[in-house]
Protein backbone atom coordinates (compact mmCIF):
# COMPACT_ATOMS: atom_id res chain seq x y z
CA UNK A 1 0.00 0.00 0.00
CA UNK A 2 1.46 3.37 -1.05
CA UNK A 3 1.68 6.19 1.36
CA UNK A 4 -1.54 8.20 -0.45
CA UNK A 5 -3.34 4.78 -0.50
CA UNK A 6 -2.66 5.06 3.69
CA UNK A 7 -3.83 8.19 3.96
CA UNK A 8 -6.80 8.03 1.96
CA UNK A 9 -7.80 5.06 4.21
CA UNK A 10 -7.31 6.70 7.48
CA UNK A 11 -9.73 9.41 6.11
CA UNK A 12 -12.43 6.98 5.60
CA UNK A 13 -11.87 5.49 8.98
CA UNK A 14 -11.93 8.56 10.83
CA UNK A 15 -15.21 9.62 8.90
CA UNK A 16 -17.04 6.26 9.81
CA UNK A 17 -15.91 6.86 13.21
CA UNK A 18 -17.43 10.15 13.22
CA UNK A 19 -20.75 9.17 11.33
CA UNK A 20 -20.33 6.09 14.05
CA UNK A 21 -19.92 8.28 16.89
CA UNK A 22 -23.45 10.31 15.79
CA UNK A 23 -25.71 6.86 15.29
CA UNK A 24 -24.45 5.57 18.83
CA UNK A 25 -25.86 8.21 20.30
CA UNK A 26 -28.98 6.85 19.23
CA UNK A 27 -30.13 9.26 17.44
CA UNK A 28 -30.63 10.66 13.59
CA UNK A 29 -28.31 13.29 12.98
CA UNK A 30 -31.96 15.10 10.88
CA UNK A 31 -33.57 15.29 14.39
CA UNK A 32 -30.86 16.39 16.49
CA UNK A 33 -30.82 19.75 14.58
CA UNK A 34 -33.39 22.24 15.56
CA UNK A 35 -35.97 23.32 12.66
CA UNK A 36 -35.43 26.04 10.55
CA UNK A 37 -38.65 27.31 12.04
CA UNK A 38 -37.08 27.31 15.74
CA UNK A 39 -33.60 28.72 14.64
CA UNK A 40 -35.54 31.58 13.45
CA UNK A 41 -37.29 31.80 16.43
CA UNK A 42 -34.05 31.59 18.52
CA UNK A 43 -32.52 34.59 16.37
CA UNK A 44 -35.18 36.92 16.85
CA UNK A 45 -35.44 36.43 20.70
CA UNK A 46 -31.50 36.93 20.68
CA UNK A 47 -32.12 40.15 18.15
CA UNK A 48 -34.66 41.34 21.16
CA UNK A 49 -32.53 40.97 23.85
CA UNK A 50 -29.36 42.60 22.31
CA UNK A 51 -31.97 45.50 21.29
CA UNK A 52 -32.72 45.74 24.82
CA UNK A 53 -29.09 45.78 26.10
CA UNK A 54 -28.07 48.02 23.26
CA UNK A 55 -30.96 50.73 24.25
CA UNK A 56 -30.11 49.74 28.16
CA UNK A 57 -26.69 50.95 27.21
CA UNK A 58 -27.14 54.34 25.38
CA UNK A 59 -29.92 55.43 28.08
CA UNK A 60 -27.54 54.56 30.77
CA UNK A 61 -24.86 56.39 28.51
CA UNK A 62 -26.82 59.35 28.33
CA UNK A 63 -27.95 59.46 31.91
CA UNK A 64 -24.13 59.58 32.48
CA UNK A 65 -23.46 62.28 30.15
CA UNK A 66 -26.19 64.16 31.78
CA UNK A 67 -24.75 63.68 35.25
CA UNK A 68 -21.37 65.06 34.22
CA UNK A 69 -22.56 67.99 32.66
CA UNK A 70 -25.11 68.86 35.85
CA UNK A 71 -22.25 68.67 37.51
CA UNK A 72 -19.61 70.58 35.69
CA UNK A 73 -22.50 72.94 36.18
CA UNK A 74 -22.59 72.79 40.01
CA UNK A 75 -18.59 72.97 40.03
CA UNK A 76 -18.81 75.74 37.93
CA UNK A 77 -21.12 77.86 39.92
CA UNK A 78 -19.68 76.92 42.92
CA UNK A 79 -16.42 78.59 41.89
CA UNK A 80 -18.59 81.41 40.24
CA UNK A 81 -20.28 82.06 43.82
CA UNK A 82 -18.35 80.48 46.41
CA UNK A 83 -18.42 83.71 47.96
CA UNK A 84 -22.00 84.96 48.28
CA UNK A 85 -22.03 84.05 51.50
CA UNK A 86 -18.52 86.03 52.56
CA UNK A 87 -19.51 88.82 50.64
CA UNK A 88 -23.56 89.02 52.06
CA UNK A 89 -22.10 89.44 55.43
CA UNK A 90 -19.37 91.78 54.32
CA UNK A 91 -22.02 94.38 52.66
CA UNK A 92 -22.92 95.65 55.96
CA UNK A 93 -19.46 96.80 57.30
CA UNK A 94 -19.03 98.58 54.14
CA UNK A 95 -21.94 100.12 54.17
CA UNK A 96 -20.82 101.20 58.17
CA UNK A 97 -17.94 102.74 56.98
CA UNK A 98 -19.26 104.74 54.19
CA UNK A 99 -21.45 105.88 57.00
CA UNK A 100 -18.48 106.81 58.45
CA UNK A 101 -16.40 108.59 55.89
CA UNK A 102 -19.64 110.61 55.55
CA UNK A 103 -20.41 111.33 59.08
CA UNK A 104 -16.42 112.86 59.03
CA UNK A 105 -16.82 114.91 56.14
CA UNK A 106 -19.56 117.08 58.52
CA UNK A 107 -18.71 120.10 59.36
CA UNK A 108 -19.30 119.77 63.53
CA UNK A 109 -17.96 116.69 64.10
CA UNK A 110 -17.70 114.87 67.08
CA UNK A 111 -14.20 112.69 67.27
CA UNK A 112 -15.44 110.60 69.97
CA UNK A 113 -18.67 109.34 67.80
CA UNK A 114 -16.57 109.09 65.29
CA UNK A 115 -13.83 106.91 67.10
CA UNK A 116 -16.86 104.99 68.42
CA UNK A 117 -18.09 104.37 65.00
CA UNK A 118 -14.68 103.16 63.19
CA UNK A 119 -14.46 101.01 66.57
CA UNK A 120 -17.99 99.52 65.83
CA UNK A 121 -17.27 98.82 62.02
CA UNK A 122 -13.87 97.15 62.63
CA UNK A 123 -15.77 94.90 65.40
CA UNK A 124 -18.29 94.02 62.85
CA UNK A 125 -15.46 93.27 60.51
CA UNK A 126 -13.84 90.79 63.32
CA UNK A 127 -17.40 89.39 63.57
CA UNK A 128 -17.72 88.58 59.80
CA UNK A 129 -14.03 87.43 59.79
CA UNK A 130 -14.30 84.89 62.95
CA UNK A 131 -17.28 83.72 61.14
CA UNK A 132 -15.62 82.41 57.97
CA UNK A 133 -12.26 81.04 60.38
CA UNK A 134 -10.15 83.79 59.04
CA UNK A 135 -7.21 84.16 62.19
CA UNK A 136 -5.07 87.17 62.95
CA UNK A 137 -1.53 86.36 63.32
CA UNK A 138 -0.49 89.39 65.71
CA UNK A 139 3.13 87.86 66.91
CA UNK A 140 4.17 90.43 69.48
CA UNK A 141 6.81 89.42 71.77
CA UNK A 142 6.48 85.79 70.05
CA UNK A 143 9.53 83.52 68.66
CA UNK A 144 9.93 84.50 64.58
CA UNK A 145 8.35 81.67 63.11
CA UNK A 146 9.74 81.92 59.08
CA UNK A 147 6.19 80.03 58.57
CA UNK A 148 3.51 82.80 59.60
CA UNK A 149 5.94 85.95 59.68
CA UNK A 150 8.03 88.05 57.39
CA UNK A 151 11.11 90.08 58.24
CA UNK A 152 11.17 92.81 57.03
CA UNK A 153 14.07 94.34 59.26
CA UNK A 154 16.47 93.11 62.19
CA UNK A 155 17.02 95.08 64.84
CA UNK A 156 20.09 95.28 67.66
CA UNK A 157 18.39 95.13 71.04
CA UNK A 158 19.46 94.35 74.63
CA UNK A 159 16.00 94.04 75.71
CA UNK A 160 14.64 90.84 73.81
CA UNK A 161 16.23 88.05 72.71
CA UNK A 162 17.33 87.36 69.79
CA UNK A 163 15.10 86.30 67.05
CA UNK A 164 12.28 88.14 69.03
CA UNK A 165 9.27 90.10 66.88
CA UNK A 166 9.73 93.36 68.25
CA UNK A 167 7.37 95.03 66.17
CA UNK A 168 4.40 94.14 63.83
CA UNK A 169 4.34 96.22 60.87
CA UNK A 170 1.62 94.45 59.38
CA UNK A 171 -0.64 91.34 60.93
CA UNK A 172 -0.62 88.33 58.86
CA UNK A 173 -4.10 86.00 58.50
CA UNK A 174 -5.11 82.31 58.26
CA UNK A 175 -8.03 80.97 56.72
CA UNK A 176 -8.92 77.55 58.25
CA UNK A 177 -5.38 77.58 59.30
CA UNK A 178 -3.79 78.18 55.73
CA UNK A 179 -1.75 81.24 55.54
CA UNK A 180 -3.06 83.70 53.66
CA UNK A 181 -0.50 86.19 54.46
CA UNK A 182 2.46 86.38 56.39
CA UNK A 183 2.83 88.81 59.28
CA UNK A 184 5.54 91.72 58.51
CA UNK A 185 7.56 91.86 61.39
CA UNK A 186 10.80 93.39 62.76
CA UNK A 187 12.80 90.80 64.24
CA UNK A 188 15.71 91.26 67.72
CA UNK A 189 19.44 90.42 66.84
CA UNK A 190 22.16 90.68 69.73
CA UNK A 191 23.67 93.47 69.79
CA UNK A 192 27.21 93.69 68.03
CA UNK A 193 30.01 93.29 71.09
Amino acid sequence: MSSEEKVENIDEQDKSAEAGDTQQAGDDPAEQAPSHAELTALLEDARNKADEHWNRCLRAEAELENLRKRNAREIENAHKYALEKFVTELLPVRDSMELGLAAAQQEDIDPAKLREGIDLTLKMLATVMDKFHITQIDPQGEKFDPERHQAMSMQETADAEPNTVLEVVQKGYLLNDRLIRPAMVVVAKAPAE
